[in-house]
């Protein structure tokens, strides 16, 4: 009697762990499956691009590109290393249902001007996006006749990618920061920042003197060569013996300001020459912030490639 109750406990215990067997084969076959189940998520997380090519146009001397906003068609937006906020344009506030968060006044050549700030904008880029924390709406836009672009790219989308300009090939790359690394041959310009303005050192040389170094605003929203703020035109008595040409004006946020059109002979960007480029000379305010030379514009710059990477601070020029 005792051997076969040992025997049937000893049936039951090889039963119980064949079933405990089964079961844990199950639980591992279900962790295969779930992890299994979750690679393709890993793997559409890791094809998000590390960059992206965009066309570049130029329209009146104007660097544009296309972007979509909260799905919208693509808009066109002008790049505007000058502005230190992105905008859009009032008209569109409704359609691409932006929050309102606020105001903000924006600085410009000549005065200021009161601006409403909105949020809830995503801009993309051929799958690179950028959310702005807020969009400036300026009310002059919305007083132009007809509509020449649907807002400005402005210092965030600076931060934001590493933005590389081809002009003269009419592209545009944006690069993720922590995933680009310079390895060309082209002139690196250390960027400094006053506020929301990357600064350079450079000299222009006007004609018949040596070389007048100074602190420049890089803004590609200006579509001239050299503009030289009144203060360092009176320092350094820039019009002083010339000929008088007919007074001209800069206009820009807050209205427009007066200058005498010349040129220099040779604008220097580190060991970079621009010949002959434009200048202006104001006769009154500045582009510029205070205490800066003037700025270099998009007629200089534009003989260059162009590779903005405010995340190391740096310009990078490719003749």
């Amino acid at each position: 009697m005792g051997y076969f109750l040992l025997l049937g406990r000893l049936i039951w215990f090889v039963g119980g762990m064949k079933g405990f067997s089964q079961r844990i084969f199950r639980l591992a076959a279900g962790g295969i499956s779930c992890c299994a189940a979750s690679l393709p998520v890993l793997a559409e997380t890791n094809t998000l691009p590390a960059s992206v090519e965009i066309p570049l146009m130029m329209r009146q001397g104007v660097l544009m590109v296309e972007a979509k906003v909260n799905g919208s068609k693509p808009l066109a937006f002008k790049l505007d290393t000058g502005f230190g906020v992105t905008t859009i344009h009032p008209d569109l506030i409704e359609s691409l249902r932006l929050e309102r968060t606020g105001h903000t006044t924006i600085l410009g050549i000549a005065g200021e001007e009161q601006a409403d700030t909105y949020g809830g904008a995503v801009f993309d880029f051929d799958g690179m996006t950028y959310s702005p924390r807020r969009l400036a709406v300026l009310p002059s836009e919305g007083r132009r006749r007809g509509r020449r672009r649907d807002g400005i790219l402005g210092t965030g989308f600076f931060r934001r990618f590493v933005v590389e300009l081809d002009v003269r090939n009419q592209r545009m790359r944006l690069y993720e920061p922590e995933r680009f690394s310079y390895t060309g041959k082209g002139e690196v310009l250390p960027l400094e920042f006053k506020k929301t303005t990357p600064i350079i050192e450079a000299a222009i040389v006007p004609e018949g003197r040596g070389a007048l170094p100074g602190k420049f605003e890089i803004d590609t929203g200006c579509d001239g060569g050299v503009c030289v703020a009144h203060e360092f035109v009176t320092a350094n008595h820039l019009l002083d013996g010339t000929n008088p040409a007919p007074e001209d004006a800069r206009r820009g946020v807050g209205g427009a300001a007066r200058t005498r059109p010349g040129a220099v002979t040779e604008l220097r960007l580190g060991t970079l020459t621009v010949k002959n480029p434009s200048a202006s000379f104001f006769l009154e305010g500045s582009p510029a912030g205070e205490g800066q030379a003037g700025h270099v514009g998009l007629e200089a710059l534009e003989r260059f490639k162009m590779i903005f990477d405010y995340s190391r601070r740096q310009l990078i020029l490719e003749p």
